[in-house]
């Protein structure tokens, strides 16, 4: 049995001026979590009212897959998970780019290069669908960079690199991704706090 990765990405609630600065994501709260599960083949979106069920499914697994989620998504997730994300092996596909070029690289960017279409639209938009109570809208936009991020891990497990933008230079990532380890779930469950 192959093991169960999930691709996660996330949307908030609030902008960092609104909770005071970027270095205050846990405050940013969840509007919706965007996940693709490798073993059902399947993609899913949680509400914030729906965050225990996530919390199971990422108590389950054997790997998270996202792009810069150790320093955002986790931290803007963590205090609805009564467990440490940070305890999940965890593949984020912006620090591996950035070991290896020094320097970080857009989403978009990485995605434009190497699968030849970019992002649906940006951060702010997607708090402008949550303000808006435009909530199927928000899950599409969400859902869209979990496929991209989800693309870009499947490019790289097939081909062994990615693609970037660098001024008005292509370059080349050659990199790859080692299968993770089967492990045990927490056996803990999620809750809201």
């Amino acid at each position: 049995m192959s093991a169960n990765k999930l691709v996660l990405d996330l949307e908030t609630q609030k902008s960092f001026d609104e909770v005071g600065g970027r270095d205050k994501n846990h405050l940013l709260k969840v509007s919706v979590v965007g996940v693709y599960s490798y073993p059902k083949n399947q993609y899913l979106c949680f509400t914030e009212e729906q965050m225990y069920k996530l919390g199971e499914m990422l108590s389950e697994a054997d790997q998270i897959i996202g792009f810069n989620i150790i320093n955002f998504d986790y931290q803007v997730l963590q205090p609805y998970i009564n467990f440490k994300l940070a305890d999940i092996p965890t593949l984020d596909i912006l620090t591996e780019v950035e070991k290896l070029i020094g320097h970080r690289v857009r989403l978009d960017n990485l995605a434009q290069m190497t699968l030849g279409y970019g992002k649906s639209g940006d951060g702010l938009e997607a708090l402008k669908l949550y303000k808006a109570g435009r909530i199927e809208e928000l899950k599409k936009y969400c859902l869209d960079d979990v496929k991209i991020t989800k693309e870009l891990y499947d490019y790289v497990s097939k081909y062994g690199k990615l693609l970037f933008k660098d001024y008005f230079e292509t370059r080349e990532i050659k990199l790859a991704f080692p299968e993770p380890n089967r492990r045990k779930p927490l056996l803990r469950q999620a809750q809201l706090f």
